[in-house]
């Protein structure tokens, strides 16, 4: 209800102004004792991790993981942070973020603006938060492509011991040539690389982290056959299905739908799912799979499970239908 009053005034503003202007609130909402919603338990145990419900917020609201109190206060399972890159970044050039209310969709071209990983695990260290708290790791905007395996070690080194678990942001298509990294020798090598690093920091803490995969929805079959045989090969705890798509379809000549960047909400739900579906017959279970992309209603939660993800992310459909979201997706999902 609170929501449905302030949404008017957010969509006055400018998106990224009310993006803003709306963490602000739900932070100081926190500290004064307003915000205090009850975690539905409904646990789902998954990568060996014990989730209290199996709906999580995706990466992208919070990308410095400064306000991970006052979000996790919603009611979400987990928590997803990031994308963070190793150096900061102030992104793309502004206007960079559109909504096309009458299809639910949100463009954006934010590039990876964040504060830098050194800033992330601070906030971190300071929140409050004790659940399950994914951190979403990428590269730096001017790191050549070939060279991407680097900045993801570092950012892998620098957030291994304050994660539950760490998904690996190769499917945004906001970064240049990003999604190179997809197929081929690049998405082996950067596979391998991190599998190895990742036991090694696992022996150094004594503690397993899983790795997490974050792919793209505009992916053929074969890109599909590839991908699920290289998370197989490189024993990969999990998978992300899917990012924001470079498709137009379901905006037609709708307002800002020629704008650069990917296309997230409502139109994204079905390519979404069906690019799980796929997955999730290659991979039989052996490697569990997070669903996100265009949820908006609880049902569209359940679909997402039935197409074969253990848990699954929300994040635009916060925007249009605001915190009882979550609630609603959880109640809905077996």
């Amino acid at each position: 209800m609170m929501y449905s009053l302030a949404r008017p005034l957010l969509f006055s503003l400018s998106p990224e102004h009310a993006h803003e202007l709306t963490l602000s609130w739900l932070n100081r909402a926190y500290r004064l004792g307003l915000l205090k919603a009850k975690i539905v338990q409904k646990p789902v145990t998954c990568m060996g991790i014990e989730f209290q419900n199996p709906v999580g917020l995706a990466a992208g609201l919070d990308k410095n993981g400064a306000h991970i109190d006052a979000l996790a206060a919603l009611g979400f399972g987990f928590i997803e942070i990031g994308t963070v890159t190793p150096r900061p970044q102030s992104g793309n050039p502004k206007p960079r973020l559109f909504r096309l209310p009458k299809a639910q969709a949100i463009i954006n071209r934010m590039g990876f603006n964040n504060d830098g990983v050194d800033k992330l695990v601070e906030n971190v260290k300071q929140a409050k938060y004790t659940g399950v708290l994914g951190i979403n790791i990428g590269k730096n905007a001017d790191t050549p492509v070939e060279n991407a395996v680097d900045d993801y070690l570092y950012c892998l080194e620098k957030v291994y011991h304050y994660a539950s678990y760490i998904t690996v942001n190769i499917s945004s298509p906001n970064t240049k040539n990003l999604r190179s990294l997809q197929s081929g020798d690049a998405l082996t090598l950067l596979l391998s690389t991190l599998k190895a690093r990742q036991l090694e920091l696992a022996e150094q803490y004594q503690h397993y982290v899983p790795l997490v995969l974050k792919v793209a929805p505009d992916l053929s079959e074969e890109d599909v056959d590839f991908i699920a045989a290289a998370l197989l090969q490189y024993n990969i705890d999990g998978l992300i299905v899917t990012n924001t798509t470079l498709s137009r379809d379901g905006v037609g000549d709708l307002a800002f739908a020629d704008e650069a960047g990917g296309l997230s909400g409502a139109p994204v739900f079905e390519k979404s799912t069906a690019c799980l579906a796929r997955f999730a017959a290659h991979l039989k279970q052996e490697i569990p799979i997070i669903g996100v992309g265009g949820i908006l209603t609880g049902e569209q939660a359940l679909m997402k499970q039935q197409a074969g993800a253990q848990l699954v992310q929300i994040y635009t459909g916060l925007i249009y239908t605001g915190p009882k979201l979550v609630q609603d997706s959880i109640q809905a999902m077996t």
